[in-house]
């Protein structure tokens, strides 16, 4: 992990053209000069330098001027004005194109943005697509160390990309605490249509951010293992912590997946129990009051002939058949938890 920023810590200037966000170059760690888009090329031609431009959502023509610069292939200069890109990492020669996918919430929604990141020899440029969250403090924490900025484009790389990563846990905590309140109303309740639809929403996130994730620990594992242009030996255990965080994120999506799924079936099933329980109680009753709706039936034919029609207790029998038969009903739905 980099160290955080200190109160002095320089930051990137303004932009003076619209998509450039940052254009700083960079000799044995530590920030020379804010310079020019147009002199970046001859700065990072110079021994011992490096230079990080940072854009956002730039035109063509700007890109083209960095193309024309720094040799960018044209494949990942279209990848990079057109967005809308799967995680990945790509090698052109002696350079790195990698893709990457930011997320942040906002309110209960997921945004999810898109990072270009080209590398070579004596540059790092980043082009930021959509909602992605600003680098600015990913540069700080850089500055702040200029032991390890020392290492050059591969450290920036590797800065990057653990920024990307880690913020995605915040996403995740703030998606399991919601999780956690859902599985503990489902067990009070059966889901009303509005939890229904914000478990549908809450799995569709995950799954979404399992797209962006997922992809990281392939790349992760070319940057860890492989002989890459630009890729240090002594960076890439850096790159192994990145794969780890990858690694824990995944899992926790999966996880939180597997709870959404079990808290809303057993939701159901509990519904389901409560609904055979109540199903029980109303035959239970239905049978005990069966009796005496026999009984009063029979005797509400007005037949003249009939079993004690005229006996002075007859009518005192027949309450106390319905009553001792209702009682016994009632007694044995009882013992067998009917009632």
């Amino acid at each position: 992990m980099l160290a955080q920023p200190t109160p002095n810590a320089s930051r990137p200037s303004a932009p003076t053209e619209p998509g450039i966000v940052a254009s700083v170059a960079y000799c044995d760690g530590r920030r020379v000069a804010d310079i020019p888009v147009g002199e970046a090329g001859a700065w990072a031609a110079k021994p011992d330098h490096f230079v990080w431009i940072g854009l956002w959502e730039p035109d063509e023509p700007l890109l083209m001027d960095i193309k024309q610069q720094f040799g960018l292939h044209e494949l990942a200069v279209e990848d990079a004005l057109h967005a809308h890109q799967r995680p990945k990492l790509e090698v052109y020669g002696d350079s790195l194109f990698m893709v990457l996918r930011t997320a942040r919430l906002d309110g209960e929604s997921l945004i999810l943005g898109e990072t270009h990141l080209f590398t070579g020899k004596g540059y790092v440029v980043t082009v930021r697509h959509g909602p992605s969250t600003t680098y600015s403090p990913v540069r700080a924490r850089c500055e702040a160390a200029p032991a390890l900025l020392k290492h050059g484009e591969d450290f920036v790389v590797y800065a990057v990309m653990d920024y990307v990563v880690d913020c995605y846990f915040p996403v995740l905590d703030q998606m399991a605490g919601e999780v956690e309140e859902l599985e503990s109303h489902l067990m009070r309740q059966p889901p009303g249509t509005a939890e229904i639809e914000r478990i549908h929403q809450l799995r569709r996130d995950l799954e979404r951010l399992r797209r962006a994730a997922s992809p990281l620990l392939e790349v992760c594992s070319r940057l860890e293992r492989f002989d890459l242009p630009m890729i240090d030996a002594d960076i890439r255990p850096y790159y192994r912590d990145v794969h780890d965080h990858v690694i824990r994120v995944n899992e926790q999506i999966g996880s939180l997946r597997e709870i959404l799924s079990f808290a809303f079936e057993t939701s159901m099933i509990v519904a389901a129990a409560r609904q055979n329980d109540v199903t029980r109680k109303l035959a239970a009753w239905a049978a005990i009051l069966a009796v005496p709706t026999a009984i009063a039936g029979i005797y509400g034919m007005n037949f003249e002939v009939m079993p004690e029609l005229h006996w002075r207790f007859g009518y005192p029998a027949a309450l106390s058949v319905i009553a001792l038969v209702c009682g016994g009903l009632f007694t044995r739905f009882k013992r067998i938890g009917w009632l």
